[in-house]
Formats: C-alpha cells, structure tokens, sequence
C-alpha cells in the first residue's frame, strides 16, 4: 500500500515467455488487476522473454523443455501481445525485450551472476527437486532460468513483480538479487490460480483444459458452460466485474441451496464472452447456445469442409475425416481426432462414428467434440 500511494507511479513487471502463442482465462485473473492498477496511474512493464523461452521455464514441469527457434519466438510473441492487449491498456505499458540486456552479456557477466548463488538454492525449487527425487534429468541451462528471470526485474528496476503462486521461486529470487546489487526489492503479487474446464487442475494449454482469449465466441461461450458448478463463484470473482455485494450474495446463495446453476453460469459465459468479443457477440453466442446445446437444433452457419472418398451407392461415399479437419484447423492433429474419437465424440448426422472413416453424403453434417459442427461437402 505505501508503494502504491508514494505520489510516483510504481513499475509493474509482468513477465512472459513466447513458448505459447495463446493466452487463456488463467491469465487474464493477473492482466485485469494489471488493468486496474494502470488506471490508478501505475506503470505496466511487459517483458518479452525472446531469450529465456530459448530454455523454457521449467516450472511445473517434469521433463526437460525443447527450445525454440527465433521464428517460432516471434510468432508467438506477437500473438501473444495481440491477445494481452486486450486487456491491458497498451498506450500505458512499456514494452522491453529481453536482448535489450542479454545480448550484452559476456562469459564474465553470466559467471558474475552465478556466483550470487549456490547451486542448492536452485535445485531447492519444487520442480527441480521433484525431478532430482525421481532421478528425472535437469539440463543446466534450465538452472539458468530462475537466474535470468531474476536480472529482469534488476534491468528494469521493477518495483512489483506480478506471477501466479508457482512463480514463486523465481519472483523472491529477483528480490534478493536487486538488493545485492543495491535496488531496493521489489514487492511480489501472487495471483489465485484458476482451475481448468475439467474441474480439477490448474488451466493450462498443454492440459487441455483452457479457455482461449482468442476463441471464437461460441466455443467460449460454450466452454465456460461446460464448467462444474462448484466452479462458477471463483471465475465471477477471478475474471468478471461483479461486484463484492452481489458475489457474497451469490456465495449463499449456493450454501442455502437456493441458487440456480444453469442461469448463473448462462451469466457468466454471457459476461465472459461480452468481454473479449462484445456484448452483441456474447448475445449471439448465448442464442447458439441456447439453440443447439438446449433445443438440440443445428447451428444456423457452419463451416464447410471438402472431402473426397468411395462412392458406396445411393448418395453414399466412405470418406477419410482426418485430413480435412487438420488442414482445416478443426482439430489440431490427427492423434487429437483419434483421442476424441476413442471417446465418441466425434458424430456424422448425429450417430457417434467408432473409426476415422464415415460413411457421408453431401451436406452431412460433422460435430467434433461438444461444439464444433461442419457441413460436408463432396
């Protein structure tokens, strides 16, 4: 608190890696007070970390992570950057890149910065010593990274660190370093961490479990849907502007047994969506929704996707499902299509298929998990 009423805007680091191009709901619960602290004056310090997503951080992890190329970097930066500024304010956030500093660096400045701390200071992270207990291997540039993490916050003279509660390490590792090198420490906000669609774990891309901040409306709208119940209070609260007043009421509301789950959570992926895509947008989705989740009826548009396979007589072809819903973009690869097949979710004209190849027609309709639909044409 007294940082913040100084009289002098505090430097707010946040801090990523472009090893992902997206960025999902766990996100945004950090970039929406980021938001709120720019609009009381504060100065957000987004830091591209083009150097360290070549080691990938660890955390979390329980294998090594391979690095990236510079293109694959940079793509992912600027999506990344497209998605992040849709809720922080661009015009008040300074954007610096890591090679501003560590593409300066000599032999004797890394040896230099490594010898401010011992080894069992880094492998006493929780990562770390997960995969030492299981004889799991640890690159040494991966030790690095909490490092150079660390000489960020130094470079840019921050003030407050922003990190979910598993950045733990890595942002009081920056205190101690700024003080050694005589900063004063910067201050560390720990954000709640959001549990995924399935209920269980942290949201995360390479669990699945994620809602995308670039998603169409009607998959947003349609995952947000998909969520327990007993998840509904913390995402009004984590990633909505519902005020205190009415979330305690709705806390209650839940313990009395008095609240309706189906129109909350309709509120909610009303409002969740509204924010990303606009409020006529999240309307939309909610009347697709409404229509084809609720009244079992076919979305109006769909997307149509060109197949080609044997024809079996009366209008019939076996056709092949998988390359066109890869080279489509409505799945991400041929294993997903099979995982989600093996889970019967993949339907044509609404019986459940057991195999990649279906028997079609044209203007079959496919649906691909819960909210994916296309028409087929031959």
């Amino acid at each position: 608190v007294e940082l913040l009423n100084r009289g002098t805007p505090a430097r707010l680091k946040e801090g990523f890696d472009p090893s992902s191009p997206d960025i999902h709901l766990g996100h945004v619960v950090g970039l929406r007070k980021l938001r709120q602290l720019q609009e009381l004056g504060h100065q957000v310090i987004l830091i591209v970390g083009n150097w360290t997503a070549r080691i990938g951080d660890p955390s979390g992890q329980s294998a090594t992570r391979p690095m990236l190329t510079e293109a694959q970097i940079e793509h992912n930066a600027k999506t990344y950057m497209d998605q992040f500024f849709k809720v922080v304010d661009r015009s008040r956030t300074e954007v610096r890149w890591q090679t501003e500093w560590f593409s300066k660096f000599t032999l004797d400045t890394v040896i230099r910065l490594t010898a401010k701390f011992t080894v069992a200071q880094i492998l006493a992270r929780e990562d770390f010593a997960k995969r030492m207990s299981t004889n799991s291997p640890i690159s040494l540039c991966e030790t690095m990274y909490p490092l150079l993490q660390a000489y960020d916050s130094y470079a840019i003279e921050a003030d407050v660190e922003f990190g979910g509660t598993d950045q733990k390490f890595n942002c009081l590792l920056g205190r101690e370093l700024q003080q050694m090198m005589g900063q004063n420490p910067q201050r560390v906000f720990f954000t709640p961490i959001l549990i995924g669609t399935d209920g269980k774990t942290k949201m995360s891309k390479s669990l699945g479990n994620y809602i995308g901040v670039a998603e169409p409306p009607e998959q947003m709208y349609g995952k947000v849907m998909s969520l327990v119940d007993n998840l509904i209070v913390d995402y009004f609260e984590l990633v909505t502007d519902i005020s205190d007043e009415e979330l305690t009421d709705m806390k209650q509301s839940f313990v009395s047994g008095s609240a309706n789950p189906m129109l909350l959570k309709k509120r909610l992926a009303r409002e969740i969506t509204s924010q990303f895509h606009g409020s006529e947008a999240g309307a939309q989705a909610e009347d697709h929704f409404t229509r084809v989740h609720q009244q079992r009826e076919l979305p109006q548009d769909m997307p149509e996707v060109s197949v080609q396979g044997t024809a079996e007589g009366d209008g019939l072809f076996r056709v092949d499902l998988t390359r066109s819903l890869v080279s489509g973009g409505f799945v991400k690869s041929a294993t997903e299509l099979k995982r989600l097949v093996a889970q019967r979710a993949v339907e044509v004209d609404g019986t459940k298929i057991d195999e990649l190849s279906a028997v079609v027609r044209n203007g079959s309709v496919v649906k691909v998990g819960r909210h994916t639909f296309l028409r087929v044409r031959l």
